[in-house]
């Protein structure tokens, strides 16, 4: 398979793609890209679906919003600086009170996934910290995003 249809192959399975550039400085002294670093790029991949889910503005102008329950990081291979990772975000769950979202980190590089995540996020009531349910107009606009998805 070639570089170019690796990486296509790999873009088709999400709908939001997020290009980070790895810096010299989130290398570890075992001269790697350090965990917490993928902890970031899964953070920053979270926000680039919610923009894409118009919610971005949303979050800060409301009483509800999404929060990180939980998440969880697969180490599949050791990316080191120089290099690029392309980002892949997609929800693979949808609850009552919220959705899990999975990433994939595709490295430049390397033409392969080096990281996997999982996260569990809960929609919150910032004025209780009370989980309320997902409200219908974020559902529509993830169904939009993902129609295969099933609550």
């Amino acid at each position: 398979m070639s570089d170019t249809q690796a990486l296509t192959e790999f873009k088709q399975q999400f709908p939001v793609i997020l290009p980070i550039t790895v810096a010299w400085g989130e290398m570890d002294a075992f001269q790697h890209v350090n965990n917490v670093s993928y902890i970031r790029y899964f953070e920053s991949a979270r926000i680039a679906y919610l923009e894409a889910l118009g919610q971005e503005a949303k979050i800060t102008n409301n009483t509800v919003g999404p929060i990180l329950a939980d998440i969880y990081t697969r180490y599949r291979r050791p990316v080191v600086y120089p290099d690029t990772l392309i980002v892949g975000t997609r929800i693979s769950e949808l609850e009552e009170f919220g959705f899990t979202m999975e990433y994939q980190a595709f490295s430049i590089q390397q033409q392969t996934v080096t990281t996997l995540g999982k996260s569990r996020i809960v929609m919150i009531d910032y004025s209780t910290n009370q989980k309320v349910a997902l409200k219908d107009c974020v559902l529509d606009e993830i169904l939009k995003l993902e129609p295969e998805l099933k609550l």
